[in-house]
């Protein structure tokens, strides 16, 4: 399991390189901006003032918000969208940690080496969450990079709060993707119902602030359990474990499914619905 880990893991250093330094010159670049704020403070509570309510109870901004605050700007400004933006990630990594390699033809050939399915299972799967832990350590530090040459003062414990409640997040919908792959004929529907859920879940967690009548709706999203603001206040640790658990417990569903299926030597599978075939015509 340790080599198929380090190959994986290594496999996998342009792709966090690429997420994990787009997410530290975000927040690099978003920094700054915070001054303009911070210079102007009254007049931007007066404009504030002014945008319809609906607006900030999207982004989930309660009456006592103030996004004149650092951590008021990160949240709307930085934390908010994260999801959308790295899920996308999770949710593509999850989907071919195994399904990719199979319709490409080369995982037949992959577990016919002297290691077993579960190792090839769980090392892939330990290097991807390594993956996703070391994305969010670039996005950590490059905000924090950023409160060096701008007005914004953050506490470097509480910054941590937001990147590993999105961490849980990331887990959930890579756990899902991954499940899916295992469960959907292809790679490309896997991801495709992943991200639907996703996209959904964002949108009907922002409506939900918005409409009491979609209240039932919110314990049922996952985006509902992601701490993007009020992270001063503690880390939601329940949450964390909630959607971190949830998946995970999908990977071990997953782990079940590649263990008792039979592996494909190359392209997408099929639905294998029922064929519903005429009896023979008598004579």
């Amino acid at each position: 399991m340790i080599t198929v880990f380090k190959h994986t893991f290594l496999r996998s250093r342009g792709a966090i390189l690429g997420w994990g330094v787009t997410m530290a010159l975000m927040g690099m670049i978003f920094a700054p901006f915070y001054d303009t704020i911070s210079e102007n403070a009254q007049q931007f509570e007066q404009l504030i003032d002014i945008y319809p309510q609906e607006l900030m109870a999207f982004f989930g901004a309660s009456g006592t918000f103030n996004f004149t605050t650092p951590e008021g700007f990160l949240a709307v400004e930085y934390f908010s969208y994260m999801p959308l933006v790295v899920g996308v990630f999770a949710i593509l990594a999850g989907s071919a940690l195994l399904a990719a390699d199979e319709e490409r033809g080369i995982l037949d050939l992959i577990a016919a080496h002297p290691v077993s399915r579960t190792s090839l299972f769980w090392g892939r799967l330990l290097a991807l969450l390594l993956s996703l832990v070391l994305i969010m350590g670039f996005g950590y530090a490059g905000l924090m990079l950023g409160t060096t040459y701008s007005a914004m003062e953050l506490d470097a414990l509480f910054l941590v709060y937001p990147f590993a409640s999105l961490l849980g997040l990331l887990i959930f919908f890579a756990g899902l993707a991954l499940f899916m792959s295992m469960l959907l004929p292809s790679r490309g529907t896997a991801a495709m119902v992943a991200g639907v859920v996703l996209v959904a879940s964002f949108f009907l967690n922002g409506l939900a602030n918005l409409n009491d009548s979609l209240d039932n709706l919110k314990p049922l999203l996952p985006t509902r359990y992601y701490q993007s603001q009020d992270w001063v206040s503690g880390f939601r640790w329940d949450w964390f474990a909630g959607l971190a658990g949830i998946g995970l417990l999908l990977a071990v569903l997953a782990w079940w499914l590649f263990l008792r299926r039979d592996i494909r030597v190359g392209g997408e599978g099929s639905w294998k619905l029922p064929r519903w075939r005429r009896s023979p015509a008598k004579a």
